[in-house]
């Protein structure tokens, strides 16, 4: 399976007038630069995200795809502990400096999120499943990283012209996600419509 950090990176910052046929940044802190942009907390609304979760004290979080730590960090203030996953080292040094001892970076593989088995409560994606490219393979690695109960959330671009995130074709639609996902052995619990650009699905296993 491939993840495209660069893809990654498109969908988020769309809304800066980054098209998917120019060139990504070239180098890490430049990533790193552009995923903090503030702009973004406008229609990404984190707050609203994080308080939707409602994450418990001893909570344990996946944040996939974390890059420099835009949910994991804010994450860290609420749950008992929050594996920060990411494929790029750099951007995961970023994600870890001042961030509350509760946050733990982890150095995944394209194909492997690296979490411990039964380890985790909550696994969260916001703007990255679209980019993995075996889906199936990698929902079988999750379902063995979480707890029972354990959920997965996911929070991606709606399947449609927009002007912030990635061309239609590159997307996929909550009904896609929720085939794929029903097919690994989870079901839809909620779907909550509070963000403008962006479905927010919470799925668990059978």
């Amino acid at each position: 399976m491939r993840w495209h950090p660069e893809l990654f990176l498109l969908a988020v910052l769309a809304h800066a007038q980054v098209h998917h046929q120019n060139h990504p940044p070239s180098d890490a802190a430049e990533y790193a630069h552009l995923l903090d942009d503030p702009s973004r907390d406008a229609w990404q609304k984190p707050h609203d995200v994080v308080m939707a979760l409602d994450l418990k004290p001893g909570e344990v979080v996946a944040d996939i795809g974390a890059g420099t730590g835009y949910f994991a960090r804010r994450f860290a203030r609420h749950a008992g502990k929050v594996f920060a996953v990411d494929i790029n080292r750099t951007l995961l040094d970023v994600a870890a400096k001042g961030a509350p001892p509760s946050l733990v970076t982890v150095l995944a593989t394209p194909d492997d999120p690296r979490l411990p088995a039964s380890s985790v409560d909550t696994i969260f994606f916001c703007d990255v499943l679209h980019h993995l490219s075996d889906r199936p393979a990698y929902y079988r690695k999750l379902r063995a990283a979480l707890k029972p109960g354990g959920r997965i959330v996911v929070v991606d671009f709606h399947k449609r012209e927009l002007p912030v995130g990635p061309p239609p074709a590159m997307k996929l639609s909550a009904a896609e996600v929720e085939a794929e996902l029903k097919a690994a052995g989870f079901r839809l619990v909620r779907s909550l419509d509070i963000l403008p650009h962006q479905y927010f699905l919470f799925f668990q296993p059978e």
